[in-house]
């Protein structure tokens, strides 16, 4: 497991995994927590058992669909249901919020109170398609008074994308251009997290911790989709306290 390290461990239970220990099959091995990747279904239901006995609330689970519809968790949500969405917000401490990710971007976001709390799949299409904009909208907290911290996610040196995901995100605001290197092959390199904390920064929130892994080139801890293809998931994880 990951902890991040950011100034709120007092107020909110945060933890990334990586895909060691688990009991899923190769191409899964080990920690896999996707039930859409073609995995056994039961090695699935036996790692989210083992993630949630170390969770000390009911896991609330999405079906990811790299779109910005963002759910609102009151006490009475249906955590049996799993709606398509990107990000979830809650200001219940019945729930712990997952986000899973296999080189997208996990972004946890909580108030300095820890009453308000959010996670986020940032995958470069929430991302441009304003996810953050639209999961900040749910917190009464000012901008000011928020942290947010990004997990592993794909780096900067492996992340290549075509000049329509540029233009893209650069239609959005000229300073994502900054976040762009262009290649001898007419691709460009993507930095994601500058990209993310770029949006956090422009909607008011500066305070930004990271834990910059590169999904990619750590095959040992982590899947990679965009290096294996077929594989399983990691999931971040947000309560509150």
């Amino acid at each position: 497991m990951i902890y991040p390290d950011w100034p709120l461990q007092g107020v909110v239970g945060t933890l990334s995994t990586t895909r060691q220990g688990g009991v899923s099959a190769a191409p899964f091995d080990g920690f896999n927590l996707a039930c859409h990747v073609g995995d056994n279904p039961q090695a699935v239901a036996d790692n989210r058992a083992q993630l949630q006995a170390q969770v000390p609330v009911p896991i609330v689970w999405l079906e990811q669909v790299h779109g910005n519809t963002v759910i609102l968790a009151e006490d009475q949500y249906d955590i049996t249901h799993t709606p398509p969405a990107d990000a979830i917000f809650t200001r219940s401490s019945q729930f712990a919020l997952a986000i899973m990710t296999a080189d997208c971007l996990p972004v946890l976001i909580a108030s300095q109170d820890g009453q308000e709390i959010a996670a986020v799949h940032c995958g470069w299409r929430p991302l441009v398609a304003g996810i953050l904009a639209k999961t900040l909208a749910h917190f009464k907290t000012p901008a000011s008074q928020l942290h947010a911290w990004l997990g592993p996610a794909i780096g900067p040196q492996a992340f290549e994308v075509g000049k329509e995901v540029v233009d893209q995100f650069v239609a959005l605001s000229r300073v994502h251009s900054q976040a762009f290197v262009r290649q001898e092959n007419g691709q460009y390199l993507a930095d994601i997290y500058l990209l993310a904390r770029q949006q956090l920064s422009e909607l008011g929130v500066t305070a930004v911790s990271e834990h910059a892994q590169c999904t990619v080139s750590n095959p040992e801890h982590f899947f990679s989709y965009r290096r294996d293809g077929r594989c399983g998931r990691m999931a971040s994880l947000i309560w509150r306290k």
